[in-house]
C-alpha cells in the first residue's frame, strides 16, 4: 500500500538559500541567517515558520557517529514479503523501523519488497536482530544479509 504523496509547496531563491543553509547547520543564529540570505531577522523568522507550518522543514536532529558508541557493523537486509504480509505492509514497515538497530527502510520494486539498513555492535548482535526480528514471521517468506564494507551518505536536499 503506498502512501499518498503531499504536493510540493511554492518556493522561492530565497527559501531555497534558508533551507540549504539550515540543511547545513541547523544551529545557525536567525541573526546570521538572514543575513547571508539578504533579509530582515524578522522576515527571515517568518520564512522559517512558514517552512515548518507548510512541512517542507520537518525536524532537526544531531548526526551521531554510529562507530563512535560501539556499533561497528553495517549491514543491508533484503526481504521478501509473503502473500500473508503483503495487506500489512505499512504495519510491518513501522513495526521494523521501531527496532533500534534499523536505520532505515524502503519499499522497493523488483527482486526484493524490502530493504532495511541496520548497524550492530559485531556479527553476534546482528545476528541477534535478524533472527529476534526476521526470522519466523508470517509476514516474510525470506531474507538474505550483506555487510557493507563501506558506505557515504548525504544528508542534504538538492535546493534548487
Amino acid at each position: 500500500m503506498l502512501r499518498r504523496k503531499a504536493a510540493p509547496v511554492n518556493l522561492d531563491r530565497i527559501d531555497f538559500e534558508i533551507l540549504r543553509l539550515l540543511q547545513n547547520n541547523a544551529r545557525i543564529l536567525n541573526k546570521e541567517l538572514s543575513s547571508a540570505v539578504g533579509l530582515a531577522p524578522s522576515s527571515c523568522h517568518e520564512r522559517i515558520k512558514r517552512l515548518w507550518s507548510e512541512g517542507v522543514i520537518t525536524g532537526t536532529q544531531a548526526l551521531v557517529a554510529p562507530e563512535k558508541l560501539g556499533y561497528a557493523l553495517c549491514a543491508v537486509i533484503f526481504v521478501n514479503i509473503s502473500k500473508d504480509g503483503q495487506l500489512a505492509i505499512d504495519e510491518l514497515m513501522d513495526e521494523l523501523v521501531s527496532i533500534p538497530e534499523v536505520q532505515h527502510i524502503h519499499l522497493v520494486t523488483g527482486r526484493y519488497d524490502l530493504i532495511i539498513n541496520v548497524i550492530a555492535k559485531d556479527m553476534d548482535h546482528l545476528k541477534t536482530v535478524a533472527y529476534k526480528f526476521l526470522t519466523g514471521r508470517k509476514e516474510i517468506s525470506r531474507y538474505e544479509t550483506s555487510i557493507s564494507y563501506d558506505s557515504r551518505q548525504k544528508t542534504m536536499v538538492p535546493t534548487s
